[in-house]
């Protein structure tokens, strides 16, 4: 991880964390100088808290038990009143509550002094993700058209069905896959078939509804990601391969374009390998996107990559026509 990325997102996360608790400040001072109701209620709370507290230094370990259960009891009982009074004033239900970015960590990049999964992603996405994932909001389950695929069932595609009746089936897969996705028992997907089937596009579907909810994703092209790989060997960097192996989804695209060699294919079947190794301690999911088929992985790679890929993950054959064509005439 680049140091400088880490500190410069830190800085912007202070600076949107002051900023907002300062936007909440004044939130209350308005409604505090406009309701009568509001300032009662605080002052009431204030008194309670202040009351609350002299009396803890008077009291038995037991009657200090007690005496916060009645606090909880009470300060909730405000807490439903100043409700009431948000409703009647026609305000937000959060209008006195911090709107922060990510509600995790509240802004401060951290949880439990570990980075949170929101700056993870940032990072992610400024080291790795910017030329290779796509629009998430435009490439998403609403706008996926399967009018794109024809509902015509042809021999020269190997199925009794249709390309159409084809992706309901994998989009279903890939649905049950973000559903069940912290089961170590789920599979990762492998994603096959040519060009212009829309497997990228599903990938970035997934990928979108995992970072909603604060999944890690990083997105990175085979021969990209094993160059990169090489590189940070070059560079007695071991931060690239960290991450690989444990950001929450890996998506690996266009599997089979890459110049293979030794090394390369050692660092792959590592990834691959290890990610599945990782059930068991922290759920590590990936994608595979690829033109091959699985003979052409048993061929290219050898058995123990193939048979990995058979054992842990649900292959899901894309076929039909070139979709790219009829959305340029749409």
């Amino acid at each position: 991880m680049d140091s400088s990325i880490l500190k410069q997102l830190l800085t912007e996360y202070d600076s949107k964390r002051t900023r907002e608790l300062t936007d909440l400040d004044l939130r209350k001072q308005k409604l505090s100088e406009t309701s009568v109701e509001y300032r009662n209620l605080e002052k009431e709370l204030q008194e309670l808290s202040l009351s609350s507290l002299k009396n803890m230094l008077f009291l038995s370990q037991d009657e200090k038990e007690k005496n916060v259960k009645e606090l909880e009891k009470k300060t909730l009982k405000i807490s439903k009143e100043k409700e009431k009074l948000l409703e009647k004033l026609k305000l937000p239900k959060d209008y006195l509550s911090p709107h922060f970015e990510c509600e995790l960590c509240g802004d401060t990049g951290y949880i439990n002094n570990q980075l949170c999964s929101c700056i993870k992603q940032k990072i992610y996405d400024l080291e790795y993700n910017q030329a290779n994932i796509g629009d998430v909001q435009k490439e998403n389950f609403d706008t996926f058209d399967f009018s794109l695929y024809s509902d015509k069932v042809e021999p020269s595609y190997g199925s009794s069905y249709s390309p159409r009746e084809n992706m309901k089936k994998i989009v279903e897969i890939s649905k049950n896959f973000i559903k069940n996705f912290d089961s170590p028992d789920e599979k990762n997907l492998m994603f096959c078939g040519q060009t212009g089937l829309g497997k990228t596009f599903l990938s970035n579907c997934i990928a979108k509804e995992l970072l909603e909810k604060n999944k890690t994703v990083l997105y990175q092209t085979a021969p990209i990601m094993l160059d990169m790989i090489i590189k940070s060997m070059f560079e007695n960097n071991s931060t690239l391969m960290d991450n690989l192996l444990n950001v929450d989804l890996l998506i690996i695209d266009d599997l089979g374009t890459e110049t293979l060699s030794e090394v390369k294919f050692t660092k792959l079947f590592n990834i691959i390998n290890t990610r599945i190794l990782n059930q068991s301690q922290k759920i590590t999911k990936t994608i595979i996107s690829t033109n091959l088929e699985i003979k052409d992985i048993f061929n290219n790679y050898d058995e123990r990559l193939g048979s990995r890929i058979v054992g842990n993950y649900n292959i899901c054959k894309f076929f039909g026509d070139d979709i790219r064509l009829k959305k340029k005439k749409k």
